[in-house]
């Protein structure tokens, strides 16, 4: 039910039946406790919620900051809590994974089912030559030969390095001479709106370039011709029928502090960088956050509709929901092929009740309207979410109406790659607002601040930082700790520099503006890119905006606006001037855009997410910098 605040905010209350099943039924209480104790606290869910090989001997190790490390001395595998122990209990009937191809073929894995074919694959990969500590990259589309791949390099210590299967030869190769992998892992292909994406091909011409690579394991998804180095390459589907696939090989005893993973993120400059995450405080993190904040139960069918190749995929696609004993949904392709109602198409046909996506997916398919979800019952779903970016809210009004029907809080989730998991999340029982993120997961120490790095009145923009540590943050950047130091703790010493800005209003939520170089200042105003994108999405000629600041001598900067249009709207002078008075009535006359673009697409990262700096770099006639994250 939706109220005002008096402040135009809308206020949606959940319902009676979302607060009598919630997981967190008080949110205050916990996050004070969590506060008070944030050690104690993790000490006690970590020993509750998980199995370890042994204890640990401290919790939390603050004595190197920023280096901090969690349940030091403790020994864990994350594969043993996602798998091993559901294989020997009840659950081992219970599926786990339920795949759906874009051809409408189907595959379902047990939890028994996919132990046995991870355990099997890990047998390969150490036949192979693989061991504890080894760098394994893996480039392939949304098929579950790719889970199985990065539970099976976990499994037996090696650390995964997975690469989006979108990314582009030189995107690919820089990867895997940074992470210096002898073993790789791909597929001939992957769908993508009825064609075939040439992974094979990128990953041979990549390898030309990396002579590291010895081994590359190739599995079939789409069946073409492609070129098989002697020596080097072979077929997934032989080395799974040879007597070295054993299922009975032990899970590899790890150190809690042991590295998990690698995961390249981009930044405005420089070269990608590697995230490194850990097994026992990502397990830890990435588990709790979605039982709590999806109230996530034994009977859900969860679908994180990202890719496995990033951070929301391994986080919340492999990781979490495994380690909860939870059933997935996983599709292989694009949201509306061969129609705008595939979603939801999948919702009814699997029952799902929990759908977590990002804004860019819900915008690119309310531009069809209502009808298409209106063909099927979509009554299973029970709670939605979104993550990526801030969801403007309109977008966030449509999936609430129309996919939610009304009745589905929307957990909007803010959190990075570098933190692992969630940090800033309503729970199922927090009031909503359409486009915030609300209020800071429990125990998470969240301050808003100034140039100064001292906190910022109510409403007030300034800088997103976090004050203390949490057990998923990220360790370090591979092989570069200087770079690590440099970019998220000197900007302000003992605070961890997100890179966002936001304010937090008077009822304490917390609104994310956007990147520090996605605000703009005109005349003295701090912008956010976020507000005024907003404000044009909003009217009804606009599916898509995104706005940048442009350089001027007497307002510091200008706006500049760039529109896709919905569809029976056609360019125009005066349309122009239509959108300029509309954001001027919704923002105010500073927001006011100095030029109108209308375009037909807008550069995105291929997790969705805008990329203006690319825009203000072509504005301005400049280099553009990395773009091995830009969409095809």
């Amino acid at each position: 039910m939706a109220q005002s605040n008096g402040m135009s905010d809308e206020v949606y209350y959940p319902s009676e039946q979302i607060l009598a099943q919630a997981n967190i039924a008080d949110y205050d209480a916990i996050h004070q406790s969590m506060l008070r104790d944030p050690a104690g606290c993790w000490d006690q869910i970590a020993r509750e919620e998980f199995e370890w090989f042994e204890p640990w001997k401290t919790t939390l190790d603050d004595s190197n900051p920023p280096f901090y490390q969690w349940f030091v001395g403790g020994k864990v595998n994350i594969v043993h809590n996602a798998l091993d122990r559901h294989a020997r209990t009840w659950r081992r009937n219970k599926l786990a994974l339920v795949w759906e191809g874009e051809n409408y073929d189907q595959r379902s894995y047990s939890y028994q089912q996919l132990h046995r074919e991870v355990s099997r694959f890990a047998s390969v990969l150490r036949a192979m030559g693989v061991r504890k500590g080894d760098r394994v990259t893996i480039y392939m589309g949304r098929i579950p030969e790719l889970i199985i791949a990065m539970l099976a390099c976990a499994k037996i210590g090696a650390v995964h390095s997975v690469v989006y299967g979108g990314f582009s030869v030189e995107a690919l190769h820089e990867r895997i001479e940074d992470s210096e992998s002898r073993v790789a892992i791909t597929s001939d292909g992957a769908w993508l709106r009825g064609n075939v994406v040439p992974l094979k091909d990128i990953m041979d011409e990549a390898l030309q370039r990396a002579p590291t690579i010895q081994t590359l394991i190739v599995v079939k998804r789409t069946g073409q011709d492609v070129h098989m180095e002697p020596g080097r390459d072979f077929w997934y589907h032989d080395l799974m029928n040879l007597p070295i696939a054993d299922a009975h090989i032990e899970t590899e005893v790890m150190d809690a502090e042991d590295p998990l993973f690698l995961l390249y993120t981009s930044g405005t400059t420089g070269k990608p960088k590697a995230i490194l995450h850990t097994h026992g405080g990502y397990m830890v993190g990435v588990a709790t956050t979605l039982k709590w904040v999806f109230d996530i139960k034994e009977e859900d069918t969860w679908w994180c509709a990202a890719d496995p190749g990033w951070i929301t995929g391994h986080s919340y696609i492999v990781y979490a929901p495994l380690l909860l004993g939870t059933t997935s949904v996983i599709y292989e392709g694009a949201p509306n092929h061969p129609f705008p109602d595939r979603w939801w198409d999948i919702v009814e046909r699997h029952g799902v009740t929990v759908l977590y996506t990002a804004p860019t997916a819900i915008r690119g398919l309310m531009r069809f309207g209502d009808a298409w979800p209106n063909r099927h019952d979509l009554s299973s779903l029970r709670l939605l979410g979104s993550v990526g970016e801030p969801i403007n809210p309109e977008a966030w009004r449509w999936y609430h109406r129309v996919i939610g029907q009304g009745r589905c809080p929307i957990m909007d989730t803010w959190w990075q790659t570098e933190t692992a998991h969630f940090m800033i999340t309503p729970l199922p029982v927090t009031p909503l607002k359409p486009g915030s993120a609300t209020k800071p997961f429990p125990g998470v120490q969240i301050d808003i601040v100034d140039e100064d790095g001292s906190p910022v009145g109510p409403n007030e923009e300034g800088y997103l930082v976090i004050k203390s540590p949490w057990p998923g943050m990220m360790r370090t950047i591979y092989r570069d700790a200087e770079r690590y130091v440099n970019q998220y703790w000197s900007r302000f010493p003992g605070m961890y520099m997100t890179g966002d800005s936001a304010r937090r209003d008077e009822d304490g939520y917390i609104w994310v503006i956007g990147r520090v170089d996605d605000v703009i200042k005109v005349s003295g105003y701090r912008l956010g890119t976020a507000e005024v994108e907003s404000a044009l999405v909003s009217h009804s000629a606009v599916v898509e905006a995104a706005v940048i600041g442009v350089p001027d001598e007497v307002r510091g900067n200008i706006i500049r606006a760039y529109c896709i249009l919905a569809t029976g709207y056609e360019p125009s002078a005066h349309l122009v001037e239509v959108l300029r008075d509309h954001v001027g009535h919704e923002v105010g006359p500073i927001a006011k855009p100095s030029s109108i673009e209308f375009v037909d697409s807008l550069p995105k990262t291929r997790s969705g997410k805008i990329m203006r700096r690319v825009l203000k770099a072509r504005a301005l006639g400049q280099d553009e910098g990395d773009l091995s994250t830009l969409e095809a």
